[in-house]
């Protein structure tokens, strides 16, 4: 039986509730992504940010990545999300850090950024991008408000969705990031229809299995803690084995992963 696409308003408002929820949070710990901090000071390395560099981090989440490109390569960074419980929590949390004149965020759409034109010297969007319904009207609005020469990092889910199982299909599965990912050459084909040009790709399939890993042994944890919460989220502790089990097989036969790509926007129009 197909699944029936969920709407573009339900995806963003369903990602919104849940990623400004608490669960999230208890599910994945603070990096709300495979490889947590490691994997994004891999990608900052690779983005070669430079003190007082602009830095958006787009679905900045409750601002760990914001906050720690502020503190360890001197950037300011202005953060956006779809949630504003998160856009709060995060700027709780740079106030508290001490960095609220370098880090500040929005509450805003990724497919209608908040900012003018060719402001930011790199752009970050971290497991994220999969999520996007329009996902070229993303890339558009990425390559819109970096500036020429300014770079561009991704990381995020990759897949073969013809050939995904049934347990990952659904209104729960793009909120999980697996619904609406791509194969990462699609990825890099929709940044560069947006006029960005592809400097790396390369793919951190073990960061996918450690995460899913830590989500099984979790759940055992909010279900007893915070079940009715949960389940108000969507959250369906009955399925949830079945599903973790589809996606660690798909990451095995390689049809489920996570990606990294970096581009750059041309001095020139090419």
């Amino acid at each position: 039986m197909t699944t029936a696409r969920p709407t573009p308003e339900q995806v963003k408002s369903c990602c919104a509730a849940t990623y400004g929820s608490d669960l999230v949070a208890m599910l994945l710990g603070d990096a709300y992504h495979p490889g947590g901090m490691t994997l994004t000071r891999h990608l900052a390395g690779l983005l070669a940010l430079t003190p007082n560099d602009r830095v958006l981090d787009v679905a900045a989440g409750r601002g760990t990545t914001a906050l720690m490109l502020a503190h360890e390569y001197s950037v300011r960074v202005d953060g956006v999300d779809l949630s504003a419980t998160n856009v709060a929590l995060a700027q709780g949390a740079a106030d508290a850090a001490g960095v609220a004149a370098q880090v500040r965020f929005t509450a805003g759409d990724a497919e209608r950024l908040p900012y003018p034109d060719a402001v930011f010297d790199a752009v970050v969007c971290e497991c994220a991008f999969c999520t996007f319904p329009d996902k070229p009207a993303a890339a558009a609005e990425l390559a819109r408000v970096l500036r020429p020469g300014g770079r561009v990092g991704l990381t995020d889910v990759v897949a073969d969705p013809a050939r995904l199982p049934g347990e990952l299909t659904g209104l729960t599965a793009w909120v999980a990031c697996v619904a609406d990912a791509r194969p990462i050459d699609e990825y890099a084909a929709i940044l560069t229809d947006a006029g960005l040009r592809i400097m790396h790709t390369g793919r951190h399939d073990a960061a996918m299995r450690r995460m899913i890993d830590q989500i099984e042994g979790r759940l055992g944890v909010v279900r007893m803690t915070a079940r009715a919460r949960a389940e108000a989220l969507g959250m369906n502790f009955d399925r949830a084995p079945a599903v973790l089990a589809a996606a660690r097989a798909a990451v095995a036969d390689g049809l489920l992963g996570y990606g990294l790509l970096v581009a750059d926007r041309p001095d020139r129009p090419s």
